[in-house]
């Protein structure tokens, strides 16, 4: 059997017992870190858990996994250890679907994931349109479509929450910082008003820990400095007067 148990936003401390119990029974532990980093302590998470965790890279989960974890779970209890919420990431849904097509069944323990935890902001939850990933460009490749989900949500009203990219095997994490730059240059690029200077955002930087959230004008978040990742950013589509008066804690 093959269980997906979430970590939550912040440390080892955040798993529930429900995971800590199942972890205890598996056989065998692995964990990925690539999709979201983890901010705890792999050596605490062991001591709790009484074994070694086996750390995956990208690869290892998503061109091999048939080579390790799969095989392993069709003969005993094994754990695959995520930061945030299991079900969040396509790479978990596409691992769900290829333990099926083995025999391998599979178990979820949810715990805390971004989705929820922005509500912080007080933002209400029920108004965010579609989420977009802001990648890094790299060579012939400048990705544009997060510009086109803030043009379609804010033409709704919506909020709009942006994941920034996560390179941890470069150890690279993109700040909000980085990101207000990145939809700048997209905004003159294609000139057509979505993102600006002076439009609202809100930029947040490691929910369930020591979060920093920050809400203001593009302009006036560049200069902050919002430390250790993970970061997100948020584009506030049109506010209830409750909202408003939420943000104005974090100005």
């Amino acid at each position: 059997m093959l269980y997906f148990i979430g970590l939550g936003l912040n440390d080892e401390k955040d798993i529930s017992l429900k995971g800590l119990e199942t972890l205890k029974k598996c056989g065998r532990i692995y964990a990925e870190f690539y999709t979201n980093p983890f901010r705890g302590d792999l050596k605490g998470l062991e001591k709790l858990a009484g074994k070694e965790i086996t750390l995956l890279q990208r690869k290892d989960l998503e061109e091999r996994s048939e080579e390790n974890i799969l095989k392993n779970a069709i003969k005993e209890d094994v754990a695959l250890l995520v930061s945030g919420d299991p079900m969040v990431a396509t790479t978990h849904i596409d691992l769900v679907l290829r333990a099926r097509k083995q025999g391998v069944k599979y178990g979820v323990i949810h715990s805390s994931s971004v989705y929820s935890a922005v509500g912080e902001t007080g933002l209400q939850l029920y108004k965010f349109g579609k989420t977009a990933s802001l990648v890094y460009p790299v060579k012939n490749y400048f990705p544009a479509s997060p510009y086109d989900i803030l043009r379609e949500n804010r033409n709704m009203g919506l909020h709009t929450l942006l994941l920034l990219d996560v390179k941890a095997e470069e150890k690279r994490f993109m700040t909000v910082n980085e990101a207000i730059n990145l939809l700048l240059d997209i905004e003159r690029q294609k000139k057509e008003k979505v993102f600006g200077p002076d439009l609202l955002c809100v930029g947040i930087a490691r929910l369930g820990g020591d979060a920093k959230i920050k809400a203001g004008p593009a302009l006036d978040l560049l200069k902050e400095d919002f430390g250790s990742p993970p970061h997100c950013l948020i584009i506030p589509g049109k506010l209830h007067f409750m909202e408003e008066e939420a943000l104005t804690l974090f100005r």
